[in-house]
């Protein structure tokens, strides 16, 4: 029997564990590798792991002169400052008239709303509906009624505010915006949703992507009732003060030009043009801006019903007019363009009617009516057409007998589907007699309906506005987004572990793991 001091026993432990190990390193460093690679995709995966929902609504009803439409937007809480982060859920046109037509029967206004804010509580969870804000913003509809008579105008408001707060959202006012208002709106639609109001950064060397530009679109919005044009003329004047507004977003100067045409929305344009050609005829009025074969009758009252065309009223032996179409596109545009004053100009350069306009610049996104009337017409490919093809185009249809309109498009009301021959040609002559668009130009009108799922018109402005989500100055944020922190912290680790793992095998020698095993 041999034996061992306790001295000896120890150092024959330690050349075993010394030898297991020399043994196994290999095997010992590949587990930890694996282990930390785990690890680490572990961690990656929890720190980026979607938290739980939490988001905002809003609703603002457009109170327009034709008709009623609520929108329902929706944004995560916590980036509210970002830009471009709020989607359109939900749209409801509300069957009807617009509210302006409710001024001798309010009573009808109780009922009016029922369809589209029920729809609202429907689609916002009921958690969300005493923190969602509700917005009504009235337009030219309302406008003109105040001209015509303030106290309805405030009756009808006053009704639409009893019945908007029966509902269970944070309810926070119904007004009239002005043209300037609903001009600049839009403006920081378009933008908004174009992301122009922010530069974005190259990923990696946090320098602005100077290839995106990032010089604001104009907007061009028509109504029923009124018109407005918006953009930033780059080094000009505005010459007249009450169309200058004054933006700081996201850290910007900006400097707009706007103004609204009442009265020159589509609808009361029509009325002008017809309360102006009735003086010349004995009740019949041979109208080359209706298809040919197509018979309208009108009572006389009706046309000089509206603030817009009280200055052609004069004294007629007749009650009622007939228009009868005779569908040529040149004498309606002849008959059109009388409606532009562009006689006189106390400016360096003007739009028509003496009102101021800088010289036109940039892409413009032109929307609501005007992208609705295009559309019909078939005049909205995302190329831009020229001014030559899409007069050519409104020529053709407009030439086309109102027998065969009405085979093509039965299912289109008869009174949008009679006015779209005198709407094309009263878009064409707005944008090229009213605000001097030229065949160089043309092309950058781009129509626009929808941008990024959301409708382009002055609603997202003015609940972005009311609710303060474009900061005046730049927001703070972090040149990496969490994920791609992440993703290069796994990386880099595992670049480290590597290093790690070849240094150990290079810098023991082989000739040591012999020595231990011997």
């Amino acid at each position: 029997m041999l034996l061992f001091s306790s001295d000896e026993v120890g150092r024959r432990q330690d050349s075993g564990l010394k030898r297991f190990c020399s043994r196994n390193i290999l095997i010992i460093l590949g587990f930890s590798f694996i282990m930390a690679v785990i690890a680490l995709i572990a961690v990656g995966l929890t720190q980026n792991k979607a938290l739980p929902e939490n988001v905002k609504y809003g609703i603002v009803l457009d109170a327009g002169s034709s008709h009623t439409t609520l929108y329902i937007y929706k944004w995560p809480a916590e980036k509210e400052n970002d830009t471009g982060v709020v989607n359109q859920i939900h749209e409801c046109k509300v069957k009807g008239p617009g509210i302006s037509q409710y001024a001798h029967k309010t009573s009808d206004l109780g009922t009016y709303l029922t369809t589209c804010m029920e729809r609202a509580r429907e689609v916002i969870p009921v958690s969300q509906h005493q923190e969602t804000p509700v917005y009504l913003g009235a337009t030219a509809g309302m406008r003109l009624l105040r001209l015509e008579n303030e106290r309805l105008a405030d009756d009808v408001l006053m009704v639409v505010r009893d019945v908007l707060n029966n509902y269970p959202f944070d309810f926070r006012g119904s007004r009239i915006i002005s043209g300037g208002e609903e001009g600049a709106y839009g403006w920081i639609t378009i933008n908004y949703l174009l992301g122009k109001f922010t530069k974005k950064l190259r990923w990696l060397n946090l320098l602005p992507n100077d290839h995106e530009s990032q010089e604001t679109y104009g907007a061009l919005d028509l109504g029923g009732a009124s018109t407005q044009i918006t953009f930033v003329p780059q080094n000009q004047t505005i010459e007249s003060p009450q169309n200058a507004l004054y933006f700081r977003l996201y850290g910007k100067d900006y400097s707009v030009y706007t103004h609204s045409f009442l009265c020159y929305g589509k609808d009361q344009a029509l009325l002008q043009k017809i309360a102006k050609d009735i003086q010349a005829t004995n009740g019949i009025i041979q109208d080359p801006c209706f298809n040919l074969g197509y018979r309208r009758v009108m009572n006389v009252n009706d046309v000089y019903n509206s603030t817009c065309t009280w200055k052609y009223k004069k004294p007629l032996s007749f009650n009622q007019l007939e228009i009868q179409g005779t569908g040529d596109f040149e004498e309606c545009q002849k008959s059109v363009i009388t409606l532009f004053n562009t006689s006189q100009c106390p400016y360096s350069h003007c739009a028509f009617n003496k009102i101021f306009l800088p010289q036109l610049q940039g892409q413009f996104g032109a929307f609501s009516a005007y992208y609705y009337v295009m559309k019909f017409l078939n005049l909205t490919s995302e190329e831009p057409l020229s001014q030559e093809k899409m007069i050519d185009m409104i020529k053709n249809f407009c030439s086309q007998p109102w027998k065969e309109l009405k085979m093509n498009f039965g299912d289109v009301k008869e009174k949008y589907l009679s006015e779209y021959c005198f709407s094309g040609t009263y878009i064409i002559s707005l944008l090229q007699k009213g605000y001097h668009f030229t065949p160089d130009n043309w092309k950058t009108i781009h129509f626009m309906g929808q941008i990024r799922d959301a409708d382009v018109g002055w609603t997202l402005g003015y609940m972005l506005n009311l609710t303060n989500m474009i900061p005046a100055e730049q927001p703070m944020s972090t040149p990496l987004s969490h994920s791609t922190y992440v993703f290069l912290m796994v990386i880099f680790s595992l670049i480290l572990i590597a290093v790690v793992l070849i240094g150990l095998i290079v810098f023991h020698k082989p000739s040591f793991f012999r020595k231990d095993m011997v």
